[in-house]
């Protein structure tokens, strides 16, 4: 570093206006300040303030431009700085079971999901979801961010708090462009569940905001969907089929 520090200050000497020279101590150099550094270089000589070639140019002068090269340094990070981001890259329409075999089907009285062994004929009542798939800021391996959506409504499964405990909810999005790009730090990654796939259509469901809460169905049958922890003597595997 110290090797490319003399260099850049030798390089940067040769271009400083007559009558100033840039001189570079031999402390240990952070990235930060070698910006400050570049960023005040390059002040000095795009300066339309104070010509400084003029004898008029004074120690305010050069610490003007500094003051400025500090702001502007301030600025390109705010710009550049913000929480990562959940990107949507698509979505599927897909039909779930739990490792039971019960599919997932909708009371709209109590605007709830439950697992059900449903019988023959009776397959319409099962709801198909439209999965959105994310691109995850910080990608962990073999999992996938998505959002599930009831098809033909405006519900999505979300996970917050009640009492102080992570629980399971059907929630109405009106615009579901604000699903497109989801903050990490935003109250809308509620929305949003790993998806791990544990053998061939396998998978589990774990809420992204409440890590070990994973979307559950009971070991009774026609039981409402709920989100739950890995003790929990529930079932957490879902085939999840994609439609063509």
């Amino acid at each position: 570093m110290d090797f490319k520090m003399s260099y850049m200050a030798e390089e940067w000497s040769l271009k400083m206006p007559k009558g100033l020279d840039l001189e570079v101590s031999h402390h240990p150099v952070t990235m930060k300040s070698a910006a400050h550094l570049i960023i005040a270089v390059n002040g000095l000589m795009t300066s339309t303030s104070e010509p400084v070639l003029s004898t008029d140019f004074q120690d305010e002068n050069l610490l003007s431009i500094m003051l400025e090269s500090t702001v502007e340094e301030d600025n390109i990070i705010l710009r550049t700085a913000g929480p990562p981001q959940f990107t949507s890259r698509g979505e599927t329409e897909c039909t779930v079971t739990d490792s039971q075999k019960r599919s997932l089907v909708l009371l709209q009285s109590s605007m709830e999901l439950h697992a059900v062994m449903l019988q023959g004929g009776s397959g319409d009542r099962k709801v198909h979801l439209n999965m959105s798939t994310y691109a995850h800021p910080t990608p962990i391996a073999e999992t996938r961010p998505v959002a599930l959506g009831i098809k033909g409504t405006n519900l999505y499964l979300s996970c917050h708090k009640d009492d102080d405990k992570p629980t399971l909810h059907l929630e109405e999005v009106t615009d579901k462009n604000s699903l497109s790009r989801i903050s990490a730090e935003s109250d809308m990654v509620r929305f949003l569940f790993y998806k791990r796939d544990t053998g061939v259509s396998i998978s589990t469901l774990m809420s992204v905001r409440y890590p070990n809460w994973y979307i559950s169905t009971a070991q009774d049958d026609d039981q409402v969907v709920e989100v739950c922890q890995e003790t929990a003597p529930r079932y957490r595997s879902f085939n999840i089929q994609l439609q063509s």
